[in-house]
């Protein structure tokens, strides 16, 4: 009797033990299956909003291509405008918008006072290579690449490297530091402390604190994926660097939180003179560093000319022929001077003021 009870005991624990390692590997493989199809995407800029050089004064660029951690070809360019310039403003783009197109206005102005600007797109974007960008960490891993392109290029002057970046670039252009401490000055916008935030944020709308029984899984893969590039964070590239850093978060920002960045970086560093903070109210994540009155006029425009059409545009059966009438629509209705010429200038002075006097 006293046999027979022990192996039933046996077997049960047998039987929970595999339930649970079932449970374990279900959440695991949803988990990895939700963040590829989140994050591992390719990206493509919107071609009716995409800016072109002639639509600046006097901006000229030329192109490079140089390869990624996995030999993949990343596309650059260098852009460029007068003559003295002190440094090179590399330069790392948001997530989910495609490369670096949309920051062609930060190019310019860059440009236009005292700095070449290299900008790239990041892997599985616009014009590089890659069928998605596989993961957060990868937006360090590229730039570790870019900036280590940009000292070696032998066509480059050699002056001192600054970094700029919004949301994942924000994040990127911190926790590179600990790969590139030479680099003299940060500017991060919007951007976040680990490569697993984004998921985190942007999960916590959905299920809420559920979140965070996916956590552990996330953290993993992108550690199994991207080794020592998932592993690091902006904190630890701000321990391994004596560069001086700005960080501007604006408190509505829905995207990226400012308890997943600029709280974390302020609580620890708001007493440390080589930190500046610069923290808004009412700008929100995308047009953090813009003025928004022309694309609040326009985007009112929009919404009038979209209930006047004679069809459901949500409708599956009209996708195609509403994204090509609203394509004619903002191609006959964009303004290109003032859709391209939208920076906070007050904002840009103190960008650039802050790169001279860290050099």
């Amino acid at each position: 009797m006293g046999k027979t009870t022990s192996k039933k005991k046996r077997v049960l624990v047998i039987i929970l033990c595999v339930a649970v390692v079932l449970i374990i590997a279900g959440d695991w493989v949803l988990t990895v299956t939700i963040y590829n199809e989140n994050f591992n995407l390719r990206f493509e800029s919107y071609e009716p909003l995409m800016l072109s050089i002639d639509d600046f004064d006097n901006l000229q660029r030329t192109k490079y291509v140089f390869p990624s951690d996995k030999g993949q070809k990343l596309t650059g360019y260098m852009y460029s405008s007068g003559e003295n310039q002190r440094g090179i403003v590399v330069m790392a783009h948001g997530f989910g918008g495609g490369g670096h197109n949309s920051y062609m206005d930060c190019a310019n102005y860059f440009a236009h006072n005292g700095y070449y600007v290299f900008a790239y797109d990041a892997t599985g974007n616009d014009e590089s290579e890659g069928e998605g960008v596989g993961g957060v960490p990868q937006g360090v891993i590229d730039l570790d690449y870019a900036i280590s392109f940009v000292e070696g290029e032998e066509n480059f002057p050699n002056l001192p490297i600054v970094l700029f970046g919004h949301s994942w670039g924000g994040y990127s252009v911190c926790s590179v530091l600990t790969y590139h401490p030479e680099v003299k000055a940060v500017i991060e916008c919007s951007g976040f402390n680990s490569s697993s935030d984004l998921f985190e944020s942007e999960g916590k709308k959905m299920i809420g604190n559920g979140i965070y029984l996916m956590m552990p899984f996330v953290k993993l893969h992108e550690r199994i994926k991207f080794g020592k590039y998932a592993a690091n964070t902006a904190m630890d590239g701000f321990a391994a660097s004596d560069a001086a850093v700005l960080i501007l978060h604006s408190s509505d920002d829905t995207v990226v939180p400012t308890d997943y960045g600029y709280d974390v970086f302020y609580e620890k560093y708001k007493d440390d003179p080589r930190f500046s903070f610069v923290r808004l109210e009412d700008k929100g994540h995308n047009y953090v560093y813009h003025d928004t009155s022309y694309v609040d006029k326009f985007n009112a425009e929009f919404d009038k000319w979209r209930e006047t059409l004679d069809y459901d545009y949500n409708l599956e059966e009209n996708k195609e022929r509403f994204s090509a009438e609203k394509a004619e629509y903002i191609h006959n209705n964009l303004d290109r001077n003032r859709w391209g010429n939208m920076l906070n200038l007050e904002l840009f002075e103190k960008f650039v003021r802050f790169y001279d006097d860290h050099l």
